[in-house]
């Protein structure tokens, strides 16, 4: 499995409506590369973003992250520039679920985005749910992931964890 389960990282935080076009300009959109949308994650709001951005590292934001267009692009090139969790307030639906198929852990808790400021060091416990600001020393309870939800981020995303299951079961994937 790919994705480890206990996440260290510094935080970059953001304000509220963050959509998908911001995370990835669709001027980007012809590729479906990772490290191609890494490099232009957040550019048009956080132009150094994708040039400081250190593998780990985990962006904290307001209410409605994700909203918009619905387009796997944008948690694709959040993991493709090194983010390993996304903490927000709220997220857009679409956006919940196209970070899930690609693997990519999302947390929503208002209480810790209310407490953590750009720089902060954290630590995300997506078994228990936890949010630790290193910083500040506080610890925060977001709704953890139900084990199926956490064997697809581990695997890296949706197609790679049927890809997996399909190979245990002897399936068309092992041929």
């Amino acid at each position: 499995m790919e994705a480890r389960m206990i996440l260290e990282g510094k935080a970059w935080r953001y304000g509220p409506n963050v959509d998908t076009d911001v995370i990835i300009p669709a001027r980007y959109l012809t590729s479906y590369d990772p490290e191609e949308l890494g490099k232009h994650c957040l550019e048009d709001l956080d132009p150094e973003f994708s040039s400081r951005v250190q593998p780990g590292d985990m962006v904290v934001a307001e209410e409605n992250f994700g909203s918009g267009s619905s387009r796997e692009h944008a948690p694709l090139a959040l993991k493709g520039c090194g983010v390993s969790c996304v903490i927000a307030s709220s997220f857009a639906r679409i956006f919940y679920r196209n970070a899930i198929n690609v693997g990519l852990p999302i947390l929503e808790c208002p209480e810790a985005v209310a407490d953590i400021e750009t720089g902060h060091r954290l630590r995300v416990d997506l078994v228990k749910g936890t949010i630790e600001n290193l910083s500040t020393g506080k610890v925060f309870q977001a709704t953890p992931f139900p084990e199926s939800v956490r064997e697809i981020i581990a695997s890296g995303g949706l197609v790679e964890y049927v890809r997996r299951r399909l190979e245990e079961r002897g399936g068309p994937a092992s041929r």
